[in-house]
């Protein structure tokens, strides 16, 4: 049986060019339950998966593909191959460009509003929360992989929303933010690689010291709680109906 704990081992599913692809399986949930592995996963940006790696991916057994990103990152950098035959959905889960970062700032408190405009945005129409939701809690669409561009941020979101609604502690769900940081560092690597006569970036920048801190999602967490009652409470909200929820639960838990 595979460890409930929180760790990269058995959750990592290692790419050539894709290098915060994980499994979600395995938390400890509601009422003694755990959530089922190979059934949900979240990553990077999946258009940078190479024909080299098409045959592991296709061993996962994915259905379907949910990108986050904006319409103009998507006609940037394009979309996952469309030669994988793969259920595609681009729901645009953060419309709104970040305020730039500013020296002194506390990290924590800069990423958690920031997730917090994410989620009000849900609300408002503003973004695609709700949709994206919808589409985690319908069995036919999983298994599932979730993404953005660096699979930190509105991937954390999104998978920071579903695993409360599955009754998973925010202990469990701000470590499970918190392994993006080494994918970031190998992304990183990755981008140096090719550009090796790029200068060095700054290594005290904030967003390579720890670019996900565990405070942020557990800020997020609570306030969002404080604003809605729960998470169900702001899932509702953003037209989320109890069955739905219910429906989540039955095909994601064990």
């Amino acid at each position: 049986m595979r460890s409930e704990t929180v760790t990269t081992v058995d959750r990592v599913i290692p790419f050539s060019t894709v290098f915060n692809f994980r499994d979600l399986g395995g938390y400890p949930a509601a009422a003694g339950s755990t959530v089922r592995w190979s059934r949900l996963y979240r990553s990077d940006g999946l258009h940078r998966l190479t024909p080299v790696d098409f045959e592991d991916f296709a061993a996962l057994g994915v259905r379907t593909v949910l990108d986050l990103r904006r319409p103009d990152e998507l006609e940037a950098d394009g979309r996952v191959a469309e030669s994988l035959g793969l259920a595609y959905h681009n729901l645009n889960f953060h419309a709104d460009l970040w305020p730039q970062f500013t020296l002194g700032a506390a990290l924590p408190r800069y990423l958690a509003d920031r997730y917090a405009e994410m989620a009000e945005g849900g609300l408002t129409g503003r973004n695609a929360v709700a949709a994206s939701l919808r589409l985690i809690a319908d069995s036919d669409s999983t298994p599932l992989v979730f993404h953005c561009a660096a699979g930190k941020d509105r991937t954390g979101v999104l998978a920071a929303l579903t695993l409360s609604l599955l009754g998973v502690a925010d202990d469990d769900i701000a470590a499970d933010y918190a392994l993006s940081a080494e994918s970031e560092r190998r992304f990183r690597e990755w981008r140096r690689s090719l550009a090796a006569d790029r200068p060095e970036e700054d290594g005290h920048s904030p967003w390579q010291v720890d670019p996900c801190p565990r405070d942020a999602m557990h800020l997020f967490l609570v306030e969002l709680r404080e604003r809605h009652g729960s998470v169900e409470g702001y899932a509702r909200r953003a037209g989320i109906t109890d069955a739905q929820i219910e429906r989540l639960r039955e095909h994601m838990l064990d």
